[in-house]
């Protein structure tokens, strides 16, 4: 796998899982995710605008999963995103990113060789 990160291909868990977070995320209450990028689930929660329903599909999102992604509010994005790893970006599988993948027909991430403890040879 290069050092690019695998997300810039992938965009599945933008298009798999509702985005929700506290509304004090967003930049009318200090936060930084636009407000006319969310819809109001209950009263203290919103979700970005496309993840709220089936199929779901985040309206920040740009691109075709699987083929090349970005998000337009990347660095506006909410924790819940930016908590959000790949697998094996912390050493480490992330069953809900695999599971995005497999839920679009793409394979988990493996993880990377070097990060596995290989014998050293003399």
């Amino acid at each position: 796998m290069s050092d690019a990160s695998p997300c810039l291909k992938c965009g599945a868990c933008c298009s798999h899982f509702r985005v929700s977070f506290f509304w004090d995320k967003c930049a009318s209450a200090g936060g930084t995710v636009p407000d006319d990028l969310v819809v109001q689930i209950t009263p203290s929660r919103v979700a970005m605008i496309g993840t709220d329903s089936k199929p779901v599909r985040c309206c920040s999102l740009i691109g075709d999963v699987g083929m090349g992604t970005r998000c337009s509010i990347y660095h506006q994005r909410s924790s819940v995103c930016r908590e959000f790893e790949a697998s094996w970006s912390q050493g480490e599988a992330n069953t809900d990113c695999d599971a995005a993948r497999v839920a679009f027909g793409l394979a988990p991430l493996e993880q990377p060789i070097h990060d596995l403890d290989l014998p050293i040879s003399a």
